[in-house]
């Protein structure tokens, strides 16, 4: 019963038949009206199906114990929805906590359903109370964004080693160099380069042109004529399989990425394409003492606030920060200090 997205085409979906017939209304509202991503829109529908089965099971209409996968909410009305009081999503939200679900995922869902609630009250006029005003779960707890150090970085890169070197060494070096996300460098294709740039899709569909420095250059130079060679599928596309010509899935690359960290004894640390995107950001803050702006276009965020934590893990300037005190050099006196006896503890008493 789940619906197909196509993480390299995603305008490419069946209908969301699997959830009641006003979330599925809902979900073209923000397709046609409000202009949103097909991978956005893709994400509200999960959430707003994962709480529509949880309803099944709060109304006691399935077990308890009933798989969450295994419920079929089509059967929830409008009457159903019109009637989850401020408890219900409460409860949810226990829920998802209960079953190791993240700061950031109850977040997301929450904000899932209170798009579709504030839809129903003010859009369409379907229900006079919405259930998830007011609501908040509070600030997240802050993280540092992993990443690797230079020494690292350098030693995935010396230590790709797959039977495609030349294609495996160009997505390293790219998601280290550019910054870029998982499905934005999959998706890149021939026609996006000109000169030194490259066009990269982001969320929402938003293009931004990002500059190839020299050891992209480089790695593409080896890459390409190999590429080549090989029988293309997808024509097009800038990575391929080696045996089938087409161009690699998201997944696909999870692996090499996998696979060159292991090689490079960084594996079972947590790293990630996600990750290399971060080591990308914090080196070229790091050592380029790259603009806060300028970070903010190359990495395709929408506000600056979302790029300012690389600003909390710049350990040089930390450093620099401290010893710039007028005491920093400040040593140990030659002439010994004056001993004072310890006054002696006083006892309370009892």
């Amino acid at each position: 019963m789940s619906s197909y997205l196509n993480q390299l085409h995603p305008e490419r979906h069946d209908a969301y038949l699997d959830i009641p017939q006003d979330a599925q209304e809902y979900l073209h509202y923000l397709d046609y009206v409000k202009h949103l991503s097909p991978r956005t829109i893709h994400g509200y529908y999960l959430d707003l199906r994962t709480f529509f089965r949880y309803l099944m099971i709060h109304k006691g209409i399935v077990s308890q114990d009933t798989p969450l996968q295994e419920i079929d909410p089509r059967t929830i009305t409008i009457q159903d929805i019109r009637a989850v009081q401020k408890s219900v999503i409460f409860a949810y939200l226990q829920y998802l906590q209960a079953h190791n679900n993240s700061f950031a995922a109850r977040s997301r869902k929450l904000t899932a359903l209170r798009g579709f609630y504030h839809y129903l009250l003010t859009q369409v006029g379907r229900i006079k109370y919405d259930p998830t005003e007011d609501i908040d779960l509070g600030s997240p707890r802050k993280t540092l964004p992993r990443y690797l150090t230079l020494e690292e970085a350098q030693s995935l890169l010396n230590n790709t080693q797959s039977d495609f070197a030349e294609r495996d060494y160009c997505i390293i070096t790219l998601f280290l160099n550019c910054g870029m996300r998982l499905v934005e460098l999959c998706g890149i294709s021939m026609s996006d380069f000109r000169d030194d740039t490259i066009r990269i899709v982001g969320k929402g569909g938003k293009e931004r042109l990002v500059y190839l420095n020299d050891a992209c250059l480089d790695a593409l130079r080896h890459y390409l004529p190999v590429r080549n060679k090989l029988k293309l599928t997808e024509k097009d596309a800038l990575f391929i399989s080696k045996r089938t010509g087409k161009r690699l899935t998201p997944r696909r690359v999870q692996q090499i990425v996998e696979r060159s960290l292991k090689a490079a004894g960084l594996d079972g640390r947590g790293f990630s394409p996600h990750k290399l995107r971060h080591t990308a950001a914090t080196l070229m803050y790091q050592y380029g003492n790259v603009d806060m702006l300028a970070l903010k276009e190359i990495l395709g965020h929408e506000n600056v606030s979302t790029t300012q934590i690389y600003t909390h893990i710049n350990t040089k300037q930390l450093k620099n920060a401290v010893a710039s005190s007028p005491l920093s050099g400040v040593t140990y006196p030659q002439k010994k200090l004056r001993e004072e006896p310890e006054p002696e503890s006083e006892e309370e008493d009892s």
